[in-house]
């Protein structure tokens, strides 16, 4: 998938809008995670040394369409600010006039940060009044959020097409996770082993039912595992278990067999009696988990046997925990794949917000081949989905 690129654009004095992913964590007023604030920072420096004249724009949590002071992107500015280097001015009441004026007046080191995109209600209705006029007086549009680029709003695709093709390009972090999610999905190397965790399998069902036409081997983990195992006449205890997605389970596990792709499940389990961060934990060997339990981790058999498998590969996707890793007794078996993906030499893609959390949390995040910045655009990508906020850059 070919992507318009930065480096082709003529930048010297041009004003350009941007779309970055700053929606970072905040906790007590300032950012608690600037993993996303500093991965926008190579294109911005680019643009910066260019000479262009740069207005960042980008959105922070779910605010209702109107202001809240808790979602003011006024701490990631200062954040940016002290990771770059360059002062940031935050624009709270931008209109196009004043974001024009101002911008004409920049000095070298200075640039605009426009506040919560989602303050305004036209943005999450892709309106295309409010996109004209965050275009107004913009010589480029510049996208480098992959994180919000499947979503149909208007800094991502209403604003993108105020420009012509030629003025509208891709960022460095964007054209860097549609090529490395692409090989996952077109040229991987085999062995290929992915590694599936997290609470749901409705969450995962359309990733899978892709993933099983391009992989060998899927490993499950987390909370979904549990609906697999009742699936397959387990006994799970007290576990989450889906209820009602048992016919989604059936399509997963008959597309596998057809394509001949393994599906392993846990073969023990770190349970306890209740979901407490103060429960004891206790390790279950047995593919059954008793009444009265819920697994809240994979146990030591299936660390062994799914870090044998990770370390084998050539390919390797990881999307979601094996448990509930936020809490130390429950982390064992994520932080071990963790481990072991990051001992992989070879292509090793860890893709979804807990994911990342649980590669951070460990310190190998700089170990593995590539650390995706989306959630939900990296999700919907490996459905095989083309996105909004790309479609608009090809």
């Amino acid at each position: 998938m070919k992507l318009r690129s930065i480096e082709n654009l003529d930048l010297s004095g041009r004003k350009v809008i941007v779309r970055l992913d700053l929606n970072a964590p905040l906790e007590g007023g300032e950012v608690s995670d600037d993993t996303r604030i500093t991965a926008a920072i190579p294109t911005v420096r680019h643009l910066m040394n260019a000479g262009a004249k740069v207005v960042l724009c980008s959105h922070l949590g779910r605010p209702k369409g109107k202001p809240e002071a808790q979602y003011s992107l006024k701490p990631v500015g200062q954040r940016l600010a002290e990771l770059s280097g360059y002062e940031v001015m935050l624009v709270e009441n931008y209109d196009d006039n004043l974001v024009s004026a101002t911008t004409t007046q920049l000095g070298k080191n200075q640039l605009i940060l426009l506040e919560n995109l989602r303050f305004y209600p036209g943005e999450e209705k892709n309106d295309v009044d409010f996109a004209g006029a965050l275009a107004k007086g913009f010589d480029y549009y510049i996208d480098d959020a992959f994180g919000a680029v499947h979503r149909a709003h208007a800094s991502v695709v209403a604003l993108a097409e105020c420009f012509p093709p030629e003025k509208r390009a891709a960022g460095f972090l964007l054209q860097r996770e549609v090529e490395a999610l692409g090989k996952l999905l077109k040229n991987p190397e085999y062995p290929y082993v992915v590694i599936m965790g997290g609470s749901k399998v409705s969450d995962k069902i359309g990733v899978m039912l892709n993933l099983i036409n391009v992989c060998n081997t899927i490993l499950v983990g987390g909370a979904m595992a549990y609906t697999f195992l009742k699936f397959m006449g387990k006994n799970v205890g007290n576990s989450r278990v889906e209820e009602d997605k048992m016919d989604l389970v059936a399509t997963i596990m008959r597309n596998a067999e057809a394509r001949k792709v393994r599906i392993e499940l846990p073969e023990d389990h770190v349970v306890a009696a209740e979901f407490s961060e103060s429960a004891k934990a206790e390790t279950i060997n047995s593919i059954d988990i008793p009444s009265g339990m819920m697994g809240l981790d994979i146990g030591p058999k299936t660390i062994t046997k799914y870090s044998r498998e990770i370390l084998s590969a050539k390919t390797v996707l990881w999307n979601g925990p094996m448990g509930v890793f936020e809490w130390d007794q429950f982390a064992n078996g994520t932080m071990s794949v963790a481990q072991a993906v990051a001992k992989n030499p070879n292509k090793t893609l860890v893709g979804g917000g807990d994911s990342v959390a649980a590669i951070n949390k460990a310190g190998l995040s700089d170990k593995v081949w590539h650390v995706s910045t989306g959630g939900g655009a990296s999700l919907e990508f490996l459905e095989g989905l083309i996105l909004p906020g790309v479609r608009v850059l090809q």
